[in-house]
Parts: structure tokens; sequence; C-alpha cells
């Protein structure tokens, strides 16, 4: 993984954590989360198959 992304990796896992999002149940939405543009289209790439540490709901909430 390069640096930046590396570093939007953990600025969005931080984001998750901030808002609550440990677990299905508790899954946000990336305005829940306040991702600002750049952090959302990083979103689908992390929450793809990529590390796997982000995961997405049926219903586009996300949570670590």
């Amino acid at each position: 993984m390069s640096g930046i992304q590396f570093k939007m990796h953990q600025r969005l896992i931080h984001k998750f954590k901030k808002a609550g999002a440990i677990s299905e149940e508790k899954a946000v939405t990336f305005d829940e989360a306040d991702l600002d543009l750049q952090e959302q289209y990083w979103l689908g790439y992390f929450a793809g198959i990529f590390l796997g540490r982000i995961k997405k709901t049926r219903d586009h909430r996300y949570y670590i």
C-alpha cells in the first residue's frame, strides 16, 4: 500500500470509529461519518475487496 493509500485508510477508520460504526448493527452512512468528497471516493476502494477492514451493508452503510 502506498503512503497516500495508507493515510486515507487510517483516516477513514478513524472517522468510522469516531461515528461509533464498529459493528454491522451500528453501521453509518458516509454523511453520518462526516466524510468529505475525497474520503467518499476512496471509500468505494477500501470497502470493496481491498484489505477487508471497512465493510459495507446492503443498504449502503459502512462499519469497521
